[in-house]
């Protein structure tokens, strides 16, 4: 027994000199990923315009795929070399605090600092109080642009739910289902800039006594029709016009969502209503509606984020102009054009605050089905 107690303490030693030798390990390991990753970018920062394109290229592959990989996994080995308390503390703060930090310096920090000049003139010297806050809830154009605001988002988010729930249900059915998925869907692989510079071309007017180029406006002339400026002299409707542009993108995004939530609803429901005499209606508004409520919820409030904060399909097709103008471009033109610091930044809050109660139901939908857990 004397020599059992004697061996006890001994072990605990030897276990607590092990540890200690461990998490020293551990640091030493992180912290030569992390000045590994520091010469990493200062090489790519000194000398990717002087060092050959082959090895600028090598050097980026490694430092970015093996550096985050390599800090991952010393990250976790340190962790991994304390008691379970200690783990469950430290795995948010190496895991989730970098992440944190970086949002709140590149998106909190900035949101706080375009409020505070969104209470000063236009070079952020004289403090002027809500006066730009007034201008932007009274000011014509910035009214009309909450207008088409409201436009794209009941037209524009209206559109790429009922089209995409509708392409969904129909190409569930069809034989060439993948073809006529991928078709739909393909718009989404075009950026906003490229969409647009397309649709430019369907719908180009050219003067009177010049051939249409314009898609449409071939169309309507072949058919006996007078061509238009459609997204120039029909105001305010020429907004609907660039509304088809965002549908025509976010379609395949609605379809491809309700398109995996149908195939979760149990085919035996289905076959049931059926033989219990169901009409393809009453399964569709009684059995299928139902079944994919939240689905139908969480793409509505996805795109209804995208209408508002729309920016690029304006700003190529009209830059603004004809009546078409939208918060957005609102902001870019009191910033960037107007050179007042002021009026954009107060026109940036006004646009941040119309889109935090979609994004905040849209959170708390997804914390409902356990997005986030």
């Amino acid at each position: 027994m004397a020599r059992l107690t004697e061996i006890e303490p001994r072990r605990q030693a030897a276990t607590q000199e092990g540890g200690v030798g461990r998490i020293v390990m551990a640091l030493l390991a992180l912290s030569v990923t992390l000045v590994a990753l520091w010469l990493g970018f200062i090489f790519l920062r000194d000398y990717q315009n002087t060092a050959p394109k082959i090895v600028t290229t090598i050097v980026a592959i490694i430092w970015g795929v093996g550096g985050v990989a390599a800090l991952f996994f010393s990250a976790n080995f340190l962790i991994e070399q304390f008691s379970d308390t200690v783990k469950s503390f430290l795995r948010p703060l190496i895991f989730v605090g970098p992440a944190v930090l970086l949002l709140g310096w590149f998106l909190f920090l900035p949101v706080l600092r375009t409020l505070y000049f969104s209470f000063f003139n236009n070079d952020s010297t004289q403090f002027v109080g809500m006066e730009n806050y007034i201008f932007a809830f009274t000011d014509r154009g910035m009214l009309e642009s909450f207008r088409n605001n409201v436009l794209w988002m009941i037209f524009g988010t209206a559109g790429c739910v009922i089209f995409g729930l509708m392409v969904a249900v129909l190409a569930d059915r069809s034989k060439f289902e993948n073809l006529a998925k991928a078709l739909i869907f393909m718009p989404m692989a075009i950026s906003f800039v490229g969409a647009s510079v397309i649709w430019r071309f369907v719908y180009y007017y050219s003067p009177p006594g010049e051939p249409q180029i314009g898609l449409l406006n071939a169309i309507v002339t072949g058919l006996g029709g007078q061509p238009q400026a459609w997204t120039s002299l029909l105001q305010p409707w020429n907004n609907l016009f660039l509304v088809v542009i965002m549908i025509w993108l976010q379609t395949g995004f609605a379809m491809v969502i309700f398109s995996s939530a149908i195939k979760g609803i149990p085919t035996d429901i289905l076959e049931a209503s059926r033989v219990d005499g169901a009409t393809e209606f009453q399964v569709f508004f009684r059995i299928m509606i139902p079944a994919i409520q939240s689905t139908i919820i969480t793409v509505t409030t996805t795109i209804i984020i995208f209408s508002l904060k729309i920016f690029d399909v304006v700003i190529v097709m009209t830059g603004g102009q004809y009546g078409t103008h939208v918060i957005a471009t609102q902001f870019y033109r009191q910033l960037f054009t107007n050179l007042d610091n002021g009026k954009g930044s107060a026109v940036a809050i006004v646009l941040l605050l119309a889109v935090m109660p979609v994004v905040i139901y849209n959170v708390r939908q997804l914390s409902k089905q356990e997005g986030f857990r």
